[in-house]
């Protein structure tokens, strides 16, 4: 064999050794984004339970608001809401109130986005929205901002009560 078909057969070699590579990475990358959804969808349970149950328990302490799970392209989570009549020297107007907490849907960028919409008396008082990525998410951190957006709603709806 000569030299060049010696240097041929090495440059297959490494060519096929670099192939095995890169299916491995791609299947270690694959690999990778399933345990992400997979981690979207477990903290995305979680949020919504804890969105849920906080939500209705605010119903509970303040009587009229409405509540309605959301379920739809735009994320999971639960809304309450509550129209009231004001009445002033003659004139009526309608007041709405509401508090929407949603977790997006799982996208590339690997994140779980917490999206936060409030209105009190026909002013909105919150609309923001908070982020973590996935690979440095913790479930504590993400119920405690839950929590504190509902606390703040309820501090905020009692105050111009």
């Amino acid at each position: 064999m000569s030299d060049f078909d010696e240097q041929l057969q090495k440059a297959i070699e490494r060519g096929r050794q670099v192939r095995a590579q890169n299916d491995e990475a791609a299947g270690a990358s694959a690999t990778t984004e399933e345990q992400l959804r997979t981690f979207h969808s477990q903290l995305r349970n979680e949020l919504t339970e804890r969105i849920e149950a906080g939500l209705r328990r605010l119903c509970d302490l303040f009587p009229g608001f409405v509540y309605q799970t959301v379920l739809n392209e735009t994320g999971w989570g639960a809304r309450i809401s509550r129209d009231d009549l004001r009445l002033n020297r003659g004139s009526t107007r309608t007041e709405y109130s509401r508090l929407e907490i949603l977790v997006r849907p799982f996208s590339e960028t690997a994140i779980l986005e917490l999206a936060t919409k409030g209105t009190i008396r026909n002013r909105e008082t919150l609309n923001r929205t908070n982020f973590k990525f996935l690979t440095e998410a913790r479930s504590e951190d993400l119920i405690r901002i839950v929590d504190g957006i509902m606390l703040e709603f309820a501090e905020q709806y009692a105050a111009q009560g």
